[in-house]
C-alpha cells in the first residue's frame, strides 16, 4: 500500500468517524425532545444512538488496523496490546522530531556512537570511511573490486531494528575453508552490489531490509587508496597498514592522503550536511577513520558552510601505532590541519578515570587516557572551541568503549544551543536587512 492510499484511507475512515460521533451526540443530546416532538417518533433518537455507535466502532476498527500495518513494516513482531503500539506510535512520531544529526567517521567508535544517537533521533545520516584494505573487507575489495564493506555492514546494524538473531547472522564469521574469516554480512553486501551492479543502491535496499533508522553512506563511490607521511619522510601505503608500519618505524605521522586525489563524495551526503543541526567528527581512529572523510572535495567547504553545530568527539586512549603519545591538543590540532578551525564548534572530552587493572593492560600496548589538561584548554580557548566533559567510558569484557547513552545525551544537549544560533543568525539578518 503506497503513502497515497494510506492516506485517503485513514482520512475516509476518520471522516466516517466523525460522522458517526455527531450522530451519537445528537442522540443523547436534549435534542431528542425536539425530534419527537415533530415527527412523533420517540425511537428515532434510539436510531441514531446505534448508528452513531456502529458507525464508530467500525471507523475506529480501520483506522487501527492501518496504524498498525504502518507499525508492522517495522516490527517483525507487533505486541498488539494496547499500550505497547501506542508507545511504539508515540516513540516513533518524537524520533521522527528529533535533531538532523550528521556523522563522519569509521570503525568500532562509529558503530558504538548511533546505537545510542537512535535512540534521540531517527533522523541520523552516517558518512562511512571506505579506505579500508585489511580483513575480510579488503579480501572482498580485491577479488571483486567493489568498495570495502565492513565497517558500513557495522553502521547498518547499529542503526538497525531487527530480531537479535539476525543481528547474529550478520555478524557471523565462517571459521573454516575458503570463506574462513568472512562475515556473512559482508557477503550479503557483496551480493547485493553484484544484483543491482551499484554499491549506493544496494547499501540503501539492505537498509530498508533491515529497518534502519537513519541512512548509511560511503564517503565516496571511487575506489580509493589511503597514504600515510611520517615525521621520518617515508611513506606508508595501504589503511591497515597505517599503525603497524609506524609502530615498526617509531615516528608520528606529518601528515595523510587519499589516491586519486580528487574524489567526490555523494550529492545526497552535500545535501545532509546543509541540511543538518549537528555534524559529528568521530569517534573512531584519528587517522584511519576521520580525517579520510575530511579528503573528499567538498566535505570540508561544506562543513565550513553549515550553521549546524560542530562537534569533534576524542578518543577515550590513544591509539598505538597511529596517535601515541597524542594529548587532546594533538588530536584537535591534526583535524585543523587537515580541514579547517572552522570546522569545530565543541570538543566532547572523557573527564573519567580508568580502573587500575584496565589501565594497566592497555599501558603494555603504549596505549593511554586522552584526558582533559591545562594546555589542552588553553588551546582550545585561543581557537574558540568549547568544551564538554563528561564521564564516557564503558567497559565490556575488559574492552575501554565510549558510554553510548551517556555521549548521546551530551550531543542532544546541543539542540537548544543549535535553535539559539539559528534564532540568533535570523535576527541578525533581519537587521541587516532594515538598515
Amino acid at each position: 500500500m503506497n503513502k497515497n492510499k494510506i492516506k485517503a484511507g485513514i482520512k475516509r475512515w476518520i471522516l466516517l468517524s466523525i460522522i458517526g460521533i455527531i450522530l451519537l451526540a445528537i442522540g443523547v443530546s436534549p435534542i431528542y425532545k425536539y425530534i419527537n416532538s415533530i415527527f412523533n417518533k420517540s425511537y428515532i433518537f434510539v436510531i441514531l444512538i446505534i448508528l452513531g455507535i456502529i458507525i464508530s466502532f467500525f471507523a475506529f476498527k480501520n483506522v487501527l488496523i492501518i496504524l498498525l500495518n504502518i507499525v508492522n513494516k517495522y516490527k517483525y513482531e507487533v505486541d498488539l496490546s494496547r499500550n505497547s503500539v501506542a508507545g511504539m506510535i508515540n516513540k516513533k512520531r518524537i524520533l521522527e522530531k528529533g535533531p538532523k544529526v550528521l556523522i563522519l567517521g569509521g570503525g568500532t567508535g562509529l558503530s558504538v556512537l548511533l546505537r545510542g544517537l537512535k535512540t534521540h533521533t531517527s533522523n541520523i545520516t552516517a558518512v562511512v570511511t571506505v579506505a579500508d584494505d585489511g580483513g575480510g573487507s579488503g579480501v572482498l575489495r580485491e577479488d571483486l573490486g567493489m568498495l570495502p564493506p565492513g565497517d558500513i555492514r557495522n553502521c547498518i546494524l547499529a542503526l538497525a531494528d531487527t530480531e537479535p538473531s539476525m543481528e547474529k547472522l550478520m555478524q557471523y564469521r565462517f571459521t573454516e575453508g575458503n570463506l574462513k574469516g568472512q562475515s556473512f554480512g559482508n557477503l550479503f553486501i557483496a551480493a547485493m552490489n553484484g544484483v543491482y551492479d551499484n554499491f549506493e543502491f544496494a547499501i540503501k535496499e539492505i537498509s530498508n531490509v533491515l529497518a534502519v533508522s537513519g541512512k548509511v553512506l560511503p564517503m565516496t563511490l571511487e575506489d580509493v587508496t589511503l597514504f600515510a607521511k611520517l615525521e621520518n619522510g617515508k611513506i606508508i601505503k595501504g589503511e591497515s597498514n597505517i599503525p603497524i608500519k609506524n609502530k615498526e618505524m617509531n615516528s608520528c605521522i606529518e601528515n595523510v592522503y587519499l589516491e586519486p586525489e580528487n574524489v567526490f563524495p555523494l550529492k545526497e551526503t552535500i545535501e545532509e550536511i546543509k541540511e543538518a543541526d549537528i555534524i559529528l567528527l568521530g569517534p573512531g581512529s584519528l587517522y584511519t577513520s576521520v580525517i579520510p572523510n575530511l579528503m573528499i572535495k567538498g566535505i570540508v567547504e561544506e562543513i565550513e558552510k553549515s550553521y549546524a553545530q560542530k562537534v569533534y568527539i576524542s578518543n577515550v586512549m590513544t591509539q598505538p601505532g597511529e596517535t601515541d603519545n597524542y594529548s587532546l591538543k594533538d588530536h584537535v590540532d591534526a583535524i585543523i590541519s587537515h580541514g579547517s578551525e572552522k570546522i569545530i564548534d565543541y570538543v566532547v572530552v572523557n573527564n573519567e578515570k580508568l580502573p587500575k587493572d584496565i589501565f594497566d593492560k592497555y599501558s603494555l600496548d603504549g596505549s593511554k587516557p586522552v584526558l582533559l589538561k591545562e594546555k589542552d584548554k588553553k588551546y582550545l580557548k585561543e581557537k574558540g572551541i568549547d568544551i564538554i566533559e563528561g564521564n564516557l567510558i564503558d567497559i565490556k569484557k575488559e574492552y575501554i568503549r565510549h558510554d553510548t547513552y551517556e555521549l548521546s545525551r551530551l550531543i542532544s544537549d546541543l539542540v537548544p544551543k543549535y535553535k539559539s544560533k539559528i534564532l540568533k543568525l535570523f535576527l541578525s539578518k533581519k537587521d541587516i536587512s532594515k538598515s
